[in-house]
């Protein structure tokens, strides 16, 4: 009889008929669950800079490009910046310890520091990374050029220093991390089709795989941001015609191309927010500046992922589905 309630139990609640929460109504949200987690990392963020002089959406900034470049976030962790061990120890301390007296690491050059007052340095622990992070950076300067020597000489990298910088002011212009709307880059009531063309072969140019998906529409409909982001690219492309970039706060690079023209007053290193017109559609690329006409207007919708080490592109079919039906709801 037991085993018989419970099928009956299971079965209910795979065909929708009753809810498995029993606390239906006070059950938290995704998007509830995901804000809290910002708001316990803004304070973490402003504490810090509040104690080192650095703005918060600095540290914001490193902390959102680790987020990214990392597979082995600790789950006990709120910040996912994971310090290098002669960065934190020093280059010739003896102990390697991830946990370590703070007179210790300085003794030996190092940057671990104790920023929850236990008097230790924790290599695994979120306030000491941001107060050590935050002195390594301040120990530079404070202004965009001195923090951007100091991740330079960190990272080592300059689409790295890039990114961050460009999170930085995005965070800074919003005045928040939680940022997770996203948009369709064509508005719902226009005419166009799409289908899943990454991958698809190309001959212009040489032979090459078709890197993005192909949104056929009329010339001059508006083409727009999908994301929060930098424009990091602006102008002519042989092979994409006129094209922009836009790097988001997630390390991806959204590639706009074979538009018809420009927004007014558009320009690299403009912050953008989801819906924000950027251009329209066109049938620009394959030649020289100007050529246009060789295909059917539509938008060519690239996205390329970075690592911390390279940058490769990847299907945007799935995700333009889902903004698709986001903006639909």
């Amino acid at each position: 009889m037991k085993r018989m309630c419970m099928l009956l139990f299971s079965t209910l609640i795979l065909t929708g008929g009753i809810s498995p929460t029993v606390t239906y109504g006070t059950e938290k949200s995704e998007e509830e669950i995901k804000k809290e987690e910002n708001q316990t990392r803004m304070d973490l963020y402003k504490k810090t800079a509040a104690t080192t002089l650095v703005p918060w959406y600095y540290l914001a900034a490193v902390d959102q490009f680790e987020r990214q470049i990392h597979d082995d976030f600790p789950e006990d962790r709120v910040t996912a910046i994971q310090p290098d061990r002669l960065f934190w120890n020093g280059l010739d301390n003896p102990n390697s310890a991830d946990r370590q007296a703070p007179a210790i690491t300085k003794m030996f050059n190092g940057w671990g520091d104790d920023g929850n007052g236990d008097e230790m340095a924790d290599r695994n622990n979120d306030e000491d990374i941001l107060y050590s992070i935050a002195s390594y950076l301040s120990s530079f300067g404070h202004n965009p050029d001195d923090i951007k020597i100091a991740l330079w000489k960190y990272y080592k990298r300059d689409l790295t220093v890039q990114t961050i910088m460009n999170n930085a002011r995005v965070f800074k212009h919003f005045d928040t991390i939680h940022l997770t709307d996203r948009d369709f880059p064509l508005p719902l009531h226009a005419n166009y089709s799409y289908r899943s063309t990454w991958g698809d072969a190309r001959g212009f140019g040489g032979r090459r795989i078709h890197e993005g998906t192909d949104i056929f529409a009329n010339y001059g409909v508006p083409v727009r941001s999908t994301t929060y982001g930098v424009v990091e690219m602006k102008g002519w492309n042989r092979y994409g015609g006129w094209r922009i970039g836009i790097r988001d706060i997630f390390n991806i690079y959204h590639y706009y191309a074979h538009l018809n023209g420009f927004e007014d007053g558009v320009k690299v290193g403009d912050v953008v927010k989801p819906g924000d017109v950027i251009g329209s559609v066109g049938a620009t690329g394959y030649g020289p500046p100007g050529t246009s006409g060789k295909f059917p207007p539509h938008l060519h919708y690239g996205m390329y992922k970075d690592n911390g080490y390279s940058e490769w592109s990847f299907d945007p079919y799935p995700y333009l589905r889902r903004w698709e039906r986001m903006a639909r709801d």
